[in-house]
């Protein structure tokens, strides 16, 4: 009997221990999984879902502001809702199949629930899937979706950007230093053979998409006429690649000595400077131009999660010959498992792939 009562006591003790309501939510790795699931979920269904997070205004009433936070969740959100600390000082709900104004609609109604005399928190509404990066150039402060009361919704796809960790940085710095000495009497040589060869630059500068929807200037070895881009419109109809990429195998405005440039991949070397700036990586995806991102469907975006590269898994498995859909799922798979092993690994394959011209157009 005593020893029940002792245990009934510690019970209604850790009920009501304040550290035992935060303890009760997810962290912020398992709402990252779970973000990333309805992702992938949205990616199929089209579904929109949402993020909410509840910062606290003031670090003194913080944890009180917290725990009374945690409790109204708990009693507010539905079954398939999920509620977890999303970062110091701030919780994060997500709501599955909810659209900016039902995200707001909990915002409210939890609000109202604060008690007199704790300060109401700082709210965010982030919804999936949106019109990210939007203008193309990844500013970061682009709206998703407004609800009915005009209150915005930021765009959660900037939540999923991934910078480069420590170790790819420095494999891209030591590989484009070294390719770059090594390298320096062939990109000479290049160079004088484009100029002598036809009229125009030899570096061709073109706008592409980069890490988190930021543009940047990619340099190539210059492969084809000056007016190709012009040309361009005239020949869709030829277009050879499905998608939103253009690509024919003989394109006319490819000179003779792009033709060879392009089958050995060297008008790609002068890349290794955008490597050393850090716009690019080795391994990565291909950088996208910004017509082509504003046709991608909602899961494709997710190539923009990390910075692009010189060569990927499409690169090394015959570019050309693949289809537009497979080129984007073979990149998805790069970056939910890319590692110093598998970066290694397709840096070594890539060298056969040039060397045979797989794919190669």
């Amino acid at each position: 009997m005593v020893i029940a009562k002792i245990i009934g006591a510690a019970r209604r003790f850790v009920r009501r221990s304040p550290d035992a309501v935060l303890r009760g939510l997810l962290s912020r790795e398992q709402l990252v999984r779970i973000l990333q699931r309805e992702r992938a979920r949205s990616g199929r269904t089209g579904e929109v879902f949402s993020l909410v997070t509840f910062a606290v205004r003031s670090h003194k009433a913080g944890d009180e502001t917290l725990r009374h936070l945690a409790k109204i969740l708990q009693r507010r959100l539905r079954l398939t809702d999920d509620v977890g600390l999303w970062a110091e000082h701030q919780i994060g709900v997500v709501l599955p199949a909810t659209p900016a104004a039902g995200a707001w609609t909990v915002v409210g109604d939890v609000c109202v629930c604060v008690p007199a005399g704790l300060p109401l928190p700082l709210c965010s509404v982030y919804c999936y899937p949106s019109d990210w990066p939007g203008d193309g150039h990844g500013n970061g402060d682009q709206r998703a979706e407004t609800s009915d009361a005009g209150r915005p919704a930021r765009a959660m796809e900037e939540l999923f950007v991934q910078r480069l960790p420590l170790w790819k940085r420095l494999i891209d710095v030591a590989g484009a230093v070294i390719g770059l000495l090594l390298l320096a009497p062939l990109l000479a040589l290049v160079a004088v053979a484009i100029k002598v060869a036809s009229p125009g630059p030899v570096l061709f500068r073109q706008r592409r998409v980069g890490l988190g929807g930021k543009t940047f200037t990619m340099y190539k070895f210059r492969t084809m006429v000056v007016t190709a881009e012009q040309q361009q419109e005239k020949l869709m109809a030829l277009n050879e690649q499905q998608g939103p990429v253009f690509k024919i195998c003989n394109d006319p405005r490819i000179t003779p000595l792009g033709r060879l440039l392009r089958t050995t991949s060297i008008d790609e070397l002068p890349q290794l400077w955008n490597v050393l700036k850090g716009e690019m990586s080795l391994v990565g995806p291909r950088p996208p131009l910004d017509n082509e991102v504003r046709q991608y469907q909602p899961w494709q975006g997710g190539r923009l999660d990390v910075t692009p590269g010189l060569t990927c898994i499409w690169q090394v498995q015959g570019r050309s010959t693949i289809s537009f859909t497979e080129w984007m799922r073979l990149d998805i798979r790069y970056i939910r498992s890319r590692s110093v092993r598998q970066d290694i690994a397709l840096l070594l394959r890539t060298v056969p792939a040039v060397l045979f011209r797989r794919g190669a157009s």
